[in-house]
């Protein structure tokens, strides 16, 4: 069976499942969870939806209390599964496309979660609406497990260990290819405390694992010269930003560039250089200092930089910035190689508190140890010959990331696309990645990942 050709006859419908799901605002909501719908309303509502697509598919489904939902084909005492997420973050500012549309252009789809992770969950069905359709025999079962907590803590696929069925052997599209076979440790700490400066209130951030694009601080005392400095700070690092006077103070506000925390490079830091502006502009010893120590997404400001030998270089993003009567929360999400762990990262922000007589408490939210499975292996092996047959890229090696997915979660478990390692196709528009305005995925791109995925459940499913 040519997967490749067998994906096309399944475009309509692909694009039919997608609008419907994206069209859902499915943000983890506390304020509307309730029994059978532990992160809120919307959330609910996705996994409704995407229970509905596969009945009408002819699966059998199953919902696992509101945390999950599996959509199975095939029996056996065995098992493959394919694990998505229909959460997302937030939508964020300066789309130039209907977010929650689904709208094409150019064989370009656009809206939050095309591409993480809804996009690729739809592309999992439809690998599986292929298998089915064809009559193709399985020794194994088919699984395909959508959460609704991956961008919040994973506590879907924690739950869903303790109360499901965890397939014998999984593979998650919620990253690139090839395979990834390694995934950075994810550590988040809050540093909390009490420190005076002329920021009367600051709120920058929605989530940890976002760079923060948008940053604006109430400031007292903004002195009329202090406009010319503000003015040439922008210009100078490449920003945009505002100044506004109100009865209440002087509002400041900066643009960055919004990205995924595991890629702090393609992003900038809104919230650090609107601290670095003030501190300096201010002479305030504790926001210089703050973005002294953690301004370089490397770590090297608190000593914790760190390159593995596998994973690459540990990252740092500085997530959340909270300043409000004094009052400190600053929230850092890190992504770390198996040649450190968490313990010598926290030593190394304590001795650099110690240094500059910071006063900060370090609060660990959450850590979660780094994944590392054997690249040789039988599965990794199957993965990669159906990838190279498929996509005709025959050179690109197996890799690890510092993204964090489900495959920390399950056991025997990887990253497989759906995102490819050079672009396939050349576009004039811009296309937004995980976490960004206008995300959105190639049509083309995302079927040849349904013939990859069909490939693979049909070799792994043997």
């Amino acid at each position: 069976m040519n997967w490749n050709t067998e994906a096309k006859k399944y475009e309509a419908q692909f694009k039919k499942d997608l609008k419907e799901l994206v069209a859902i605002p499915s943000l983890r909501d506390e304020s509307t969870a309730k029994e059978n719908a532990p992160f809120g309303e919307q959330c609910r509502k996705a996994l409704d939806k995407m229970m509905e697509i596969g009945r009408e598919a002819g699966f059998t489904v199953k919902d696992i209390d509101g945390y999950a939902c599996t959509i199975e084909y095939g029996e056996g005492e065995e098992s493959v599964g394919i694990l998505a997420h229909l959460d997302i973050v937030p939508i964020g500012e300066d789309w130039t496309h209907d977010p929650l549309g689904c709208e094409e252009v150019d064989g370009i789809m656009y809206g939050r979660g095309t591409l993480d992770d809804k996009g690729p969950a739809v592309a999992g069905l439809t690998a599986m609406r292929m298998l089915k359709d064809n009559n193709v025999k399985l020794n194994k079962k088919i699984m395909l497990i959508c959460g609704c907590d991956e961008e919040s803590g994973m506590q879907c696929m924690d739950y869903y260990c303790k109360h499901a069925e965890v397939p014998t052997m999984s593979f998650t599209p919620d990253a690139e290819f090839p395979v990834i076979y390694g995934e950075k440790g994810l550590l988040q700490i809050a540093l909390k405390g009490h420190a005076e400066t002329p920021i009367l209130s600051m709120h920058c951030g929605e989530r940890p694992n976002v760079v923060i694009g948008k940053a604006s601080a109430l400031v007292k005392d903004f002195r009329e010269e202090y406009v010319d400095l503000f003015d040439f700070y922008l210009r100078s690092n490449n920003l945009q930003g505002s100044v506004e006077y109100t009865e209440a103070g002087c509002v400041l506000k900066m643009d960055g560039v919004f990205a995924h925390a595991s890629l702090p490079w393609r992003g900038t830091n809104a919230a650090l250089h609107l601290i670095n502006f003030i501190g300096t502009t201010y002479e305030n010893e504790f926001l210089t200092n703050t973005y002294r120590m953690l301004s370089d997404w490397r770590g090297s400001g608190v000593s914790i930089a760190k390159e593995g030998a596998y994973m690459g270089f540990l990252t740092a993003n500085v997530g959340i910035v909270d300043l409000e009567n004094d009052e400190f929360n600053i929230v850092i999400d890190m992504r770390y190689p198996n040649d450190t762990d968490s313990e010598t990262i926290i030593k190394g922000y304590q001795e650099t508190f110690k240094t500059y007589d910071y006063p900060a408490e370090i609060v660990v939210r959450s850590d979660s140890k780094p994944l590392f499975l054997d690249p040789n292996s039988e599965m990794i092996q199957k993965l990669m010959a159906v990838y190279r047959e498929y996509s005709g890229d025959t050179f690109t090696p197996a890799m690890t990331m510092g993204g964090g997915t489900y495959a920390r979660k399950l056991p025997n478990c990887v990253a497989f696309g759906p995102e490819y390692p050079i672009a396939r196709h050349q576009s004039e528009h811009v296309i937004g990645g995980p976490h960004q305005a206008d995300e959105g995925i190639v049509i083309d791109d995302m079927l040849c990942a349904v013939a990859i995925y069909a490939g693979a459940l049909e070799k792994l499913g043997q």
